[in-house]
C-alpha cells in the first residue's frame, strides 16, 4: 500500500482536487511534519497552526505567498537569518504586499488598511451589497439557471471591493474587464504547474490607484478616496503615495478571490445538501453559523507559509532557522483534536467560530467582516427570491457522481465552476 504522505503536495494535481486524505494522513503520522519534496515542514495541527500563526518574532511572513518557489535568494545559514531576510525580502514574488510584511512595517501598513474598514465604511459598504446582490441575481434567477461562480459570485464581489475602496462608479467596469480575465490559478500564486510566480499580478491595480492618490493630493475632494489617500500612519507621518497603494490594491484582489470562494462553497452545500438548505430555509438564524462551517470545512486559503528567522519547535518537532514551514488552515480547521467528527458538516456546530480560515496573529484577514456581510446577504436575498437551489446534473452529473474542477493551486481552495438550477419563489422578496 502506498504512503499517501510521500504524495507531492506542490504539484499532484489530484490533490488540488482533494487535499483532506492527505491532511488526514499527514496529521496521524504527527501534526508537524517535513514533506520529502520540497523540504517544507508542513503544520496540520490546530494548537500546533496557532502557535505559528501567533509567533511573528520566530517565523517571518515574507514568504508566505510563495513558499519554496521560486525559494529563497540566497542560502540562509547560521542560527539566525534575520539580518539575511532583510537583506534580500525585496527580492521575493509580492515582497511588497501586506501578507509578506514583517513588523514594524507590517503594523504601520496594517494600521493605515483597518482606517478603510471603519465600522462606519463598512455599514455604507453593507447597504450597498443589499441593493447590487439583487440586480447582479436578476439576469441568473431569470433564466432559472447559471454559473453561479461567473454569473453572481466574480462580479459582485469584485463591485463590492470597488464600492468600499471609492472607486468612481464611471471606472468600476474597466475595473470588471480588467480584473475578470486575470488568470486564476495555472501559472498564478501557488499554481501545481512548473511554472512558479516570478511576477506581481496586481500591475493594473497599482497603475489606477497611484492616479487616483496622486489625483486627490493635489485637488481633495469629499469622497472615499480622497480619505483613503490622506490617512496617516499611526506616528502621524504621511505614507508614501506606493504605500497606499499596496494596501489598496491587496485588499481589492485578496478581498474578492478568498470572498468567490466562500459564496461558491456555502452555495455548493445548499444544493447538494436540500435537508440542510431545507434548515436555514425555515430558522435564518442559522446562516451566521452556516457560513462559518463552510469557512471551516472549506478554508478558501488552503495555507500560507512562513519562514523560521532562529532555530525553534513546534509541536514537539525542532525546527531550524531558514526552514520553510507551511501552516495548513484547512487541515488544521478538521483537526479532530479540536472539531469532533471534523468531516461533518453542521451547521449548529458550536464551536465552528474557532477555525483558522481567516488565520490567527498579526496576519489575520482584516476583510474577514466584508466576507462574512457578502456572503451573508448573498445568501439571505438567495433564499428569499427563490423555492429551491439544485445542482445542475447537466454539467455536473447526477448526485454521487458529480464533476467538478477545482483551482489548481495549493495556496487556493474552490471551484472553478459552479452550475446551479433555481425555482423562483412565485412573490420574490425585495
Amino acid at each position: 500500500m502506498t504512503d499517501s504522505t510521500a504524495r507531492n503536495f506542490f504539484r499532484d494535481p489530484a490533490l488540488a482536487a482533494d487535499p483532506y486524505p492527505y491532511f488526514d494522513a499527514l496529521r496521524e503520522q504527527c501534526p508537524v511534519r517535513r514533506e520529502p519534496h520540497h523540504g517544507v515542514t508542513m503544520v496540520t495541527g490546530y494548537d500546533e497552526a496557532v502557535e505559528v500563526l501567533h509567533d511573528a518574532t520566530t517565523f517571518s511572513s515574507c514568504n508566505s505567498v510563495t513558499g519554496p518557489f521560486p525559494g529563497f535568494p540566497v542560502p540562509l545559514e547560521g542560527d539566525d537569518v534575520t539580518e539575511l531576510i532583510e537583506q534580500h525580502r525585496h527580492r521575493l514574488p509580492m515582497s511588497d504586499q501586506l501578507p509578506t510584511l514583517d513588523p514594524p512595517v507590517h503594523t504601520d501598513h496594517r494600521a493605515l488598511l483597518m482606517r478603510l474598514i471603519t465600522p462606519k465604511r463598512l455599514k455604507e459598504n453593507e447597504e450597498f451589497m443589499w441593493s447590487f446582490a439583487d440586480s447582479v441575481l436578476d439576469p441568473l434567477l431569470a433564466r432559472g439557471e447559471g454559473d453561479f461562480i461567473a454569473e453572481y459570485a466574480g462580479p459582485f464581489t469584485l463591485f463590492v471591493i470597488a464600492d468600499l475602496l471609492g472607486v468612481p462608479p464611471e471606472d468600476q467596469q474597466e475595473f470588471a474587464e480588467a480584473l475578470r480575465h486575470r488568470p486564476s490559478g495555472d501559472g498564478g500564486i501557488g499554481s501545481t504547474s512548473s511554472e512558479s510566480l516570478r511576477h506581481n499580478p496586481l500591475e493594473f491595480l497599482y497603475e489606477r490607484f497611484t492616479a487616483y492618490v496622486e489625483d486627490r493630493r493635489r485637488e481633495p475632494r469629499e469622497d472615499v478616496l480622497t480619505g483613503l489617500t490622506t490617512a496617516t500612519f499611526p506616528d502621524g507621518s504621511t505614507p508614501a503615495v506606493t504605500d497606499v497603494v499596496r494596501v489598496a490594491a491587496n485588499l481589492f484582489s485578496a478581498g474578492q478571490e478568498t470572498t468567490v470562494r466562500l459564496l461558491s462553497t456555502s452555495l455548493k452545500v445548499l444544493a447538494e445538501r436540500p435537508d440542510l438548505q431545507r434548515q436555514v430555509r425555515e430558522d435564518r438564524s442559522l446562516l451566521a453559523n452556516f457560513i462559518e462551517e463552510a469557512l471551516r470545512t472549506e478554508s478558501p486559503i488552503k495555507g500560507d507559509f512562513r519562514l523560521a528567522k532562529v532555530p525553534t519547535t513546534i509541536g514537539g518537532v525542532d525546527i531550524p532557522a531558514g526552514a520553510t514551514v507551511m501552516v495548513l488552515n484547512g487541515a488544521a480547521n478538521r483537526d479532530p483534536r479540536r472539531f469532533e467528527e471534523p468531516g461533518t458538516f453542521d451547521p449548529r456546530r458550536r464551536n465552528a467560530r474557532q477555525h483558522i480560515a481567516f488565520g490567527r496573529g498579526i496576519h489575520s484577514c482584516p476583510g474577514a467582516p466584508l466576507a462574512r456581510a457578502e456572503t451573508r446577504i448573498s445568501l439571505e436575498r438567495l433564499l428569499d427570491r427563490t423555492t429551491d437551489i439544485r445542482v445542475s446534473e447537466r454539467v455536473h452529473g447526477p448526485a454521487g457522481a458529480r464533476r467538478y474542477r477545482y483551482l489548481p493551486t495549493f495556496v487556493l481552495r474552490g471551484l472553478t465552476e459552479l452550475h446551479l438550477e433555481f425555482t423562483p419563489a412565485e412573490k420574490e422578496t425585495r
